[in-house]
């Protein structure tokens, strides 16, 4: 099982790829990497400064057919790519947030109704790409996670790999465990 992870320029990109390390193979690949290059069992969609910088993961969310997560802005890029919007959030820089799980759904299998995070909320997904549905919020915002209805793309607005956050190892046995399927 090989899990990738894509770097977005993100401060916290190495630290994901050691938490899929610390479980099952995993790698972290420039975003730069062509979509008929990447043979994996899922993908992991990291934070970055901007969607301006996040090189071909459209094409990723768009032509692949293997389970992916967004993390922070990679969920931002599922929203966008998929006809939602991002917009600014309220707040700036990482911070406790509690997020409450309104849907459990399958890669928040397990985890309580409410859990602290750590997240940035500069940019977030303010409305929800159609045929994708809304797994998590707070007070600080509304689409907190999300899948799609029917391909196994999911995205969380917190950042689960950092101790900081509340069960964010469960939530990434969730995901390893639908890409074994």
């Amino acid at each position: 099982m090989l899990i990738l992870i894509v770097n977005n320029y993100g401060q916290f990109n190495h630290l994901i790829a050691r938490s899929i390390r610390d479980r099952v193979e995993g790698k972290m690949i420039s975003n730069q990497t062509p979509a008929d290059e990447i043979q994996a069992d899922g993908l992991i969609l990291g934070g970055g400064p901007s969607i301006d910088r996040a090189g071909r993961c459209k094409e990723y969310l768009t032509s692949l057919e293997i389970p992916m997560l967004g993390i922070c802005l990679g969920m931002q890029l599922m929203g966008t790519t998929f006809g939602g919007s991002v917009g600014p959030g309220t707040i700036g820089g990482y911070a406790q947030v509690d997020v409450e799980i309104i849907d459990e759904d399958e890669v928040l299998k397990g985890l309580p109704s409410r859990i602290s995070t750590w997240a940035s909320h500069a940019d977030q997904v303010i409305e929800l790409p159609e045929g994708f549905r809304r797994l998590a919020r707070s007070n600080v915002c509304e689409i907190e996670a999300l899948r799609h209805e029917s391909k196994p793309l999911f995205g969380v607005q917190w950042h689960p790999e950092v101790v900081h956050t509340e069960y964010g190892g469960e939530l990434l046995e969730n995901f390893i465990e639908i890409c074994r399927r």
